[in-house]
């Protein structure tokens, strides 16, 4: 790990000259859509004369750079935090904040190959985010000793198959508000879920998280009043393995499981992770924290690896297939989850366990109900 710095350098480099050798075909593709669509001023229609926005397509909207790096400090502040809802935060901003969702919307009966192509960018789009926070999230975790690596590894194994697999029968062929409607269905029934965590009876199941996490907050309250405590011995401590049963230790409590339960949940989070365009840590979170009983702690740290994995993946997949990109928008958004990501593992530490948790399930009942009225109904609750 002693080159680590060199790492997100290369890697961005290595990506971007991908991006430029592919940027032809995928600038062919728009310009067929944007040319079989209507030219006129009105919805769902191209006006030549006006300015270019998103995907530098004329009339589209365009979003104010102070805008989309705000944003992105929030998009990584609370993937970094939480393991979980990056995606489904960029995917808010992209949607709604910045408006791109109504835009697309717009041609759904007017232009539906235009349609389709600007829902696949808004899905890689949110991709790209979640992406960047999770490498950097993943790293900062596991200098804290709060990543289990061999359960992020076989999560990140089954990822590979179910991303590259849902991409390739999905991409180019989602309608915006079918997009929609799934992406809040999927968000809304995991707060419920989640809030029944929250019950006596959710929580009777958490004996060993819970332990951990006393623990955990324990030592943090005595460093915070002076003492001085190597809190990276009593992280993360892989005790055995083998390919049917892994055992570690976090904080004195002990924790076990069998590789293949997470790899096969690995094939199943990434793919609809994938459909909906998110990173899967709002599905990683609830699946490391009920099946595995890891405190949020160790969750947030353990999801992001595995997202990593399943986010190179998809968008690998996405973009081979011809979806472009609005590029100036994505290298300010990046720059906004680099200064997110970095200050989330260094703030959640003060936060408790059962806060964290409540702030996914407010922001999970909130996005859920919006989306699934106006994807499915068409009906606008909050504006």
């Amino acid at each position: 790990m002693k080159n680590w710095k060199l790492t997100l350098p290369v890697g961005l480099a290595v990506l971007a000259v991908l991006a430029l050798w592919i940027e032809p075909a995928l600038a062919d593709k728009l310009s067929d859509a944007i040319a079989k669509a209507p030219v006129g001023t009105g919805p769902g229609q191209i006006d030549p004369a006006a300015p270019k926005g998103f995907l530098g397509i004329p009339g589209a909207p365009e979003v104010s750079l102070g805008l989309a790096f705000g944003w992105a400090v929030w998009v990584g502040w609370i993937f970094s935090t939480v393991g979980a809802f990056g995606g489904v935060m960029a995917g808010v901003g992209h949607i709604s904040v910045y408006g791109y969702g109504a835009y697309a919307k717009s041609f759904k009966q007017t232009a539906p190959e235009l349609n389709k192509l600007v829902t696949d960018s808004i899905r890689t789009s949110n991709q790209w985010l979640v992406g960047l926070s999770a490498l950097i999230s993943s790293f900062n975790y596991w200098k804290m000793g709060r990543l289990v690596l061999p359960l992020a590894a076989a999560l990140g194994l089954g990822s590979i198959a179910g991303s590259w697999l849902s991409v390739t029968l999905t991409a180019g062929k989602v309608s915006f508000s079918s997009y929609q409607g799934y992406f809040g269905l999927f968000v809304l029934l995991l707060g419920c879920y989640l809030f029944w965590e929250t019950t006596p009876a959710g929580q009777a199941s958490k004996k060993k998280a819970k332990a951990a996490a006393k623990a955990f907050e324990d030592t943090v309250k005595r460093q915070k009043s002076g003492e001085q405590i190597d809190t990276k011995a009593l992280g993360v401590k892989v005790t055995s393995f083998s390919l049917t049963r892994v055992t570690f230790t976090f904080y004195g409590v002990e924790f076990g499981f069998n590789p293949l339960i997470p790899f096969l949940g690995g094939i199943v989070i990434s793919a609809l992770a994938a459909f909906l365009g998110v990173g899967g840590g709002f599905l990683l979170v609830p699946f490391l924290t009920s099946v595995a009983q890891l405190p949020m702690y160790l969750a947030a740290g353990t999801s992001a690896l595995a997202v990593l994995v399943s986010m190179i993946t998809s968008i690998t997949t996405f973009m081979s297939g011809g979806v472009p990109l609005h590029w100036h928008m994505i290298g300010i958004e990046l720059v906004g989850v680099v200064v997110g990501s970095i200050i989330g593992p260094r703030t959640s530490k003060y936060i408790p366990d059962i806060w964290l948790k409540r702030l996914f399930i407010i922001l999970a009942l909130y996005v859920g109900v919006d989306y699934v009225l106006r994807g499915f109904f068409d009906i606008k609750m909050f504006g």
